[in-house]
């Protein structure tokens, strides 16, 4: 888009609440922000440069497009900003570091006997949702015990009142409601209500609020005692026991049954940590941390108001009090959307002692980060240095690309290109190739081919561009949605180059001799002879070079040949992901037509319509049957299936 059409969208700008994204050259979005006015603040990034933050700076001069979303209200721009953060991970925002790979407690309340697991994917089903979790091990062992002291199900049967989905009440259970881990609804031993209860005394006790689980437990004990049902009595008598057990090693922090959240930062950099401790009626129950990147410039109080946005966007319950380190931006707006809980930044006393202590612990945290971190990045460094020794390379092979090939005797092969840049996987550059011109189960060939096109689109690249940056990859290849690495920046814009524009210092084969050979003739038809290339092969470690008749055998603690064997593991596992995923969506797919009424026409133009059987899973059932040739049965038929069969991961 030119400058010219940029201009023209600035002076149209609505004087309204709304959202607004940036994108580049590519269309992709770098920047998603919310405004009060959108004239008004998007305007403000095209005035005086020198009032800029640097990063500013440099994503105004990446902006090619600008969309925007008016909204009624400032608090729904919140939300909405909040949502498209999280769906699209722009470059230029502030983001919880791996976000989408932090645990949660699902509590599936949509069925009739809910089940509880841990996931790491939140989407909209009806589900309450726990977390995040930053400690998975203390994640397990909670879940542990309350699977012991609160034995519900926990198998995936579709179980309705008075049994299992095509069983009667005179089923058989399973094992564990033998060994006391589950009441065995599926057999109709307990009733919906009955079990709803136990539900929700979990939810309790994952909110943190045990002293409201333990007064409803306690009423529920003396229930059962006045009713002389001393049997289930015992049972509620042991599990307030084992929680109270838990309550004691729970620090006092309060006088006063207060429910609050205490948030603080430490920042160092590019990186900072947020620390949160809840406090649930006066006594700290849970103590998390989390990483902050791309702070860059920002300041305290933005810092701060990005992560509450992020944390509490998902959150399922909240405090009536958040205290806070500093003020934050948006304030108002935050308040009214969270409207149950208050922002406080405490001056003096308790509460202020107690933001000191999380700051306290949040600069603790940072310190050890930076420090592992360092110790990370020296010991990548110098394997990177012992690689180049140890096979000869011309320079330090601080790209290193790999590759492998997928298949089932030929059926759905694919192939996978994972980046490691100075030592580290660099996820934004992984791309995956579905094998088109090889025939059978030639892994050899197909081999030749992704290198081929890799190659290939390395050449056209060039061609087309001096910089070798932000250039679209062709149709046939699959980029990775994945946060960008800070390494590998181009031209200035901040953002990640082209994976194709970017020749490798070192390419890996995973395979021996035979793989190798194929692989070179790749490289020596497209005229790239001169780029490095080696073969690593499984049975024995042993490294395999071009111009080499034996192998090379690093010593097993070698750091070079742990390196080697990372990038290989990576490119196989990108490989293996890719090609379950395509026989997982066949095989779905091909079940779908099972339904009556659902033909291979009326399959193609539901995914046509909602890009894959997961949208197809999440629409509503008025959109499906505004899909050609679909009525309200066989509507009803496809919802009532793929709503009873387990997502696709």
């Amino acid at each position: 888009m030119s400058k010219a059409m940029i201009e023209d969208i600035l002076k149209n700008l609505p004087d309204r609440p709304g959202v607004y994204l940036m994108k580049d050259q590519n269309g992709e979005i770098i920047y998603v922000g919310k405004a009060v006015s959108l004239r008004s603040r998007v305007r403000s990034y095209f005035h005086d440069p020198s009032g800029l933050s640097q990063k500013t700076r440099v994503m105004v001069s990446a902006i090619r497009d600008i969309e925007y979303i008016v909204t009624d209200s400032e608090v729904e721009a919140l939300i909405l900003e909040n949502t498209l953060i999280k769906k699209h991970h722009p470059w230029f925002n502030i983001r919880l570091r791996d976000d989408k790979t932090y645990p949660y407690v699902k509590v599936t309340m949509a069925e009739p006997f809910p089940r509880i697991f841990i996931t790491r994917r939140v989407v909209d089903d009806g589900s309450r949702y726990f977390g995040p979790y930053t400690d998975s091990g203390a994640l397990r062992e909670t879940l542990a015990f309350l699977k012991r002291f609160f034995p519900v199900r926990g198998c995936k049967r579709d179980i309705q009142e008075g049994g299992s989905s095509g069983q009667g009440p005179n089923s058989r259970p399973c094992l564990n409601h033998h060994i006391g881990r589950c009441l065995a609804p599926c057999s109709g031993n307990i009733t919906r209500e009955a079990y709803r209860q136990l539900i929700d005394q979990i939810c309790l006790f994952l909110e943190g609020r045990q002293e409201e689980l333990l007064r409803s437990m306690r009423k529920e004990m003396q229930a059962a005692a006045t009713l002389l049902d001393f049997e289930r009595a015992a049972v509620l008598r042991d599990r307030i026991f084992n929680i109270e057990r838990i309550m004691e090693k729970q620090k006092v922090v309060s006088i006063s049954p207060v429910d609050e959240d205490v948030v603080a930062m430490a920042r160092e950099g590019d990186l900072a940590i947020a620390q949160v401790f809840q406090v649930r009626a006066g006594k700290l129950v849970g103590n998390k941390h989390f990483i902050l990147e791309n702070t860059g410039d920002s300041s305290d109080g933005e810092i701060i108001g990005s992560f509450i946005k992020q944390y509490y966007g998902s959150a399922s319950w909240i405090p009536p009090l958040i205290l806070l380190q500093h003020e934050v931006e948006d304030h108002e707006a935050i308040a009214r959307w969270l409207s149950s809980a208050k922002l406080v930044v405490p001056k003096r006393g308790d509460k202020k002692a107690l933001v000191d202590m999380a700051a306290e612990n949040a600069e603790i945290t940072l310190q050890n980060a930076l420090r592992q971190d360092a110790a990370r990045q020296s010991m990548e460094e110098r394997a990177v240095l012992e690689l180049q020794l140890a096979i000869g390379l011309p320079s330090p092979p601080i790209r290193i690309e790999a590759y492998d090939i997928s298949n089932i005797q030929g059926r759905k092969a694919v192939g996978s290109m994972v980046v490691f840049e100075n030592g580290r996987p660099a996820r934004s550059e992984y791309r995956r190739f579905r094998i088109k011109t090889v025939a059978g189960p030639d892994d050899f060939a197909m081999m030749k081919e992704v290198l081929t096109r890799r190659l290939a689109r390395a050449r056209k690249c060039a061609g087309n561009s001096s910089s070798n940056a932000g250039l679209a990859e062709p149709a046939d290849v699959d980029a990775v949605d994945s946060s960008m690495t800070d390494a590998d920046l181009s031209g200035g814009t901040g953002r990640p180059k082209s994976g194709f524009a970017r020749l490798p210092d070192l390419i890996l084969i995973d395979g021996g001799k035979g793989q190798l050979s194929y692989a070179v003739e790749a490289l020596n038809s497209a005229g790239f002879h001169h780029i490095p290339i080696a073969g690593l092969a499984k049975e024995f470690e042993e490294i395999y070079l071009p111009d080499r008749s034996d192998p090379i055998r690093l010593p097993a603690n070698s750091k070079a040949l742990f390196l080697l064997q990372r990038v290989r593991d990576e490119a196989h596992r990108f490989a293996v992901s890719y090609h379950r995923k395509l026989r997982e969506k066949e095989g779905i797919e091909s079940s779908l037509l099972e339904i009556p009424g659902v033909g291979a026409k009326r399959l193609k133009r539901l995914l046509t319509r909602f890009g894959s059987v997961e949208g197809i899973r999440a629409a509503a059932l008025d959109d499906l049957m505004t899909v050609p040739g679909m009525n309200r049965k066989v509507a009803e038929a496809v919802a009532n299936y793929l709503n009873a069969s387990p997502p696709t991961a």
